[in-house]
């Protein structure tokens, strides 16, 4: 991954009690990671790749340690806006058994670990 592959700007901050919606990006992502059976080590591949389509970026993935309800695994990945201004940090969990991956968006769980994620990007980008 190359530092001018990856979009630095954060994603505003959502209003507290809204509901996070999905973008179409997100959408696209989650239907062509739909109806495949992954296992440990294809997971990182087929999300990579299916970010790599997207224009956007797989930047990591870490077991999910209970960080994440029923998950094996978190990719965590940053993916272009739909208005086409910035990108932001998701999420694909592999499932607990192992057969499908979902995506999610950062939640109040889960926002250290979005956090590191901008702090990994701004590394990149002043490499």
């Amino acid at each position: 991954m190359r530092s001018h592959d990856i979009e630095t700007q954060a994603a505003p901050p959502t209003p507290e009690g809204s509901e996070l919606e999905f973008t179409m990006e997100m959408l696209e992502l989650e239907l062509s990671l739909d109806g495949t059976a992954p296992d440990g080590d294809d997971f990182s591949d087929r999300v990579r790749a299916a970010a790599t389509d997207l224009k956007g970026a797989f930047l990591f993935d870490l077991p999910a340690s209970g960080l994440v309800e029923n998950c094996e695994r978190i990719a965590v990945l940053r993916i272009p806006r739909d208005s086409g201004t910035g990108s932001e940090t998701i999420f694909a969990c592999l499932e607990a058994d192992g057969t499908s991956i979902r995506i999610e968006k950062p939640n109040e769980r889960t926002m250290g670990l979005a956090s590191f994620a901008q702090a990994f990007v701004d590394v990149f980008q002043r490499m």
